[in-house]
């Protein structure tokens, strides 16, 4: 697998079979949602498709709502939910090219947005290695939700040009 068969693209009609196909393991979807429960498109919520040669293998949402300030004083920042990897495509590197490959896509998608946040339960251990090894930095801020505590982290995206 290279670099240049995983990509980043906003979720298409096309892609729906796949995702309602996903699986987790119990013990990743209790700090996640399955993509089928996330496909909601709004002006505010846009769902994004990690693609291996152009099938579905994770999944995520980014959110420009008020509810990002729950998590960030910034007015240009966007909010990260709901990331998981197909259960099937899990330990091939996908989370992390996913997660490498964010900067330049919200560059190239929403040019306004300069920080990405996203909040991680104290206990998924595995995502938030995962987040640290992309560049993804503990605020020291912590919110309640609803299985724990939570920590608050920030990447600061870098506009190109």
């Amino acid at each position: 697998m290279t670099l240049s068969e995983v990509e980043l693209q906003l979720f298409m009609p096309k892609y729906y079979d796949y995702l309602k196909e996903f699986k987790l393991p119990e013990e990743q979807e209790r700090f996640t949602a399955l993509p089928i429960e996330m496909l909601e498109k709004t002006h505010e919520r846009h769902p994004i498709v990690i693609l291996n040669s152009n099938v579905p293998v994770g999944f995520f949402v980014l959110h420009s709502s008020a509810r990002v300030q729950e998590y960030s004083d910034n007015p240009n920042a966007m909010l990260l939910t709901a990331f998981s990897i197909n259960h099937l495509e899990q330990g091939k590197g996908y989370a992390k090219m996913g997660m490498e490959l964010l900067p330049e896509f919200v560059n190239q998608s929403f040019p306004s947005c300069n920080e990405i946040v996203l909040a991680v339960n104290k206990r998924n251990t595995p995502a938030q290695r995962l987040y640290e090894k992309t560049g993804y930095k503990d605020t020291g801020r912590r919110k309640m939700g609803k299985i724990g505590e939570q920590l608050i982290l920030t990447l600061a995206v870098k506009k190109i040009g």
